[in-house]
Formats: C-alpha cells, structure tokens, sequence
C-alpha cells in the first residue's frame, strides 16, 4: 500500500511514518519545515526516517505543487496531518491559520478527487473543536459551533469542507479530533515539554487557571496504531450515509495538571517550582474524549499510562538535548 503524508516532518507525521514503514508501506510525504518552532528539530526527524521515504519540501497551501506532487505518487492513502498548530498563537497571528488550515486542507482535498483508485483521506481535527463544554466526556454527537479559538474554528471548518467533499464527490474521509497527543520527539510548545525544560533548569513553570484544569493526555503510540489500523481497513459506508466520519481519538482518562507536574517532577528527579497565572484566552479548562466509537470501528485501546508516557518522553528529551 502506498501511503501519502503531510506534515511528515511534524511529531505526529513523523512518528505515523516509522510506525508503517516496518510494516511493508511505501510512504510520501511533505512539510514546509515553517520555523513556528525550531526546524532542526523537523529536519532531525527527517533524518530519522531516511532514505526509507519520498520527501519534498512544499507548502500545502500551494495547491498546484501539491497536486503534482500527489499525481506523481500514486497513494492508495492520503494521511494529512499538516497544520498550523497551537491555541495561544492563533491569536497573534491568524493568517497563519487561514492559509494553513483552510486553504492547506482544501488543497489536500482537492488533490484527493483526483488521484485514481484512492481509497481514503484520514485528516487531523482537534478536541479543540468543542470548546468550552461543560459536559463530559466529550462525543462526537456534541455541538461543536461555540469555539473558543481561531485555531479551533479552522478545524471545524475542516471538518465542514470535508463533509461536502464527501457529499459532492464520495471521497471517503475519516477525521480524527486528537486529544493532547505526547511522546518522545513532542512539539516544543507543548505543555509537558516547556514543563520538563524549566524542570530541568530549575525555572519555575508557567501554570495556567491556577492549576485547575484537566487534559486527556494520549500517548503518541496508541495513537499511531489506530492511524495504522484505518489506513489499513478501508472505511464502509451504507448507501444513505455520507462517506465521512469524525472520531475523538484520547485516552478516556483526563489527568489533572498538577498531577501530570508530579509525575514529570518523579521523571526527572527535580521539585517544581509553581507560578500560578490566570486562564489565557482561548484555552479550556478540561478535556474528555469518549472514545467508544472508535474503539468499537478500529478496536482503539489506548494502554499507555501517563506515567509511562511522560518517563518515556523524560528519558528521550535528556538524550535529544544532553540534558
């Protein structure tokens, strides 16, 4: 099977590749290598990965080099990933987001319906699309139209476009809204990793609504065996149904933030140091995923506990950075 990723160069991009290509997958794959955190970091995983893909740097927004790109490859898969991530940075720069988000995820769909014998699309959504529910966990039938975040409203609209694809053209499409994904080779703007740097310093940590909010922290692992798992079986559609679905994809388990600083604090053998700060706009206090329809489509079992996880991305982060 041939498989084409965008984002490739990104953490989850990066770690969807090395989890298929042992598995007898030829992969594809793309990134702007944008220096929204620093591309080394990017193009260390790209060397991570080798010879063992066809890479071009290209920006998913450029939808005539996408294409061709697309064309010349062939994928049965198309695995899209890339995106302008982040919640607090969408407020300073937004246009960022629009050409990222939206007109990158309606070049990948249109590079889609026109690749013969595709079978599907899985694209990357967010649990950012639910906002500030209150009802937990969260699922799939929930409202998902009071977002708090301009990064939040893109993916909801991502989830809009590919809807009506599905409806006008029969792309078959699978969404999935990712839950604070973590692990070994992390986004540098990611909680747990600016967490682990000031742990290590001895800096103090930038705690956010006084520490009272929960997060739905997934481990990279499980994550990459379900994408695995649906680029593998083709989804099926009744006759009546539009070929697009959307799934959470988390670890069911909300872990409070002070909890996930002790068990970083236990990882890396250091005492934090707590600055306690007000809520930042966009943010929400707590995350939830029920994650029973994928489980019951795609068998997802996230098994990963966070302590695990967190010694595992510990243990990684010392090495990556001599620390």
């Amino acid at each position: 099977m041939k498989v084409f990723i965008t984002g490739i160069a990104g953490f989850i991009g990066f770690h969807t590749a090395k989890r298929l290509l042992p598995s007898g997958f030829t992969i594809s794959g793309v990134d702007n290598l944008n220096d929204y955190y620093d591309p080394a970091l990017k193009k260390a995983r790209l060397a991570e990965l080798g010879d063992q893909i066809d890479f071009q740097s290209l920006d998913i927004a450029d939808a005539d080099a996408l294409s061709d790109f697309v064309q010349q490859q062939r994928p049965d898969v198309v695995i899209h990933l890339a995106a302008q991530a982040g919640v607090r940075y969408s407020i300073e720069n937004p246009f960022a987001y629009a050409r990222s988000n939206l007109l990158g995820h309606l070049s990948v769909l249109e590079a889609c319906r026109h690749l013969p014998s595709f079978s599907h699309l899985i694209y990357a959504s967010s649990s950012s699309v639910y906002g500030g529910n209150e009802k937990v966990p969260f699922s799939e039938d929930d409202r998902v139209d009071n977002p708090v975040s301009l990064y939040a409203a893109t993916k909801k609209s991502d989830e809009l476009m590919s809807s009506t694809y599905a409806h006008l053209y029969g792309l078959k499409q699978i969404g999935l809204r990712f839950f604070t994904v973590y692990g070994p080779w992390g986004r540098p703007d990611m909680a747990y990793w600016t967490f682990t740097d000031k742990l290590l310093r001895g800096e103090p940590l930038p705690v956010f609504n006084n520490g009272d909010m929960r997060r739905d922290f997934t481990f990279i692992d499980d994550v990459t065996a379900c994408i695995q798992a649906i680029a593998e079986k083709a989804p099926v559609f009744s006759k009546d149904e539009r070929p697009h679905r959307v799934y959470n994809i988390g670890n069911h388990t909300p872990v409070p933030l002070l909890e996930m600083i002790a068990t970083l604090e236990e990882a890396t053998g250091c005492k934090a140091k707590i600055d306690m700060k007000p809520m930042q706009p966009g943010d929400v206090k707590q995350t939830y995923a029920d994650v029973s329809r994928l489980s019951a489509d795609y068998g997802f079992n996230p098994k990963t506990p966070i302590s695990e996880g967190l010694k595992s991305f510990v243990d990684w982060y010392r090495h990556y950075t001599n620390s």
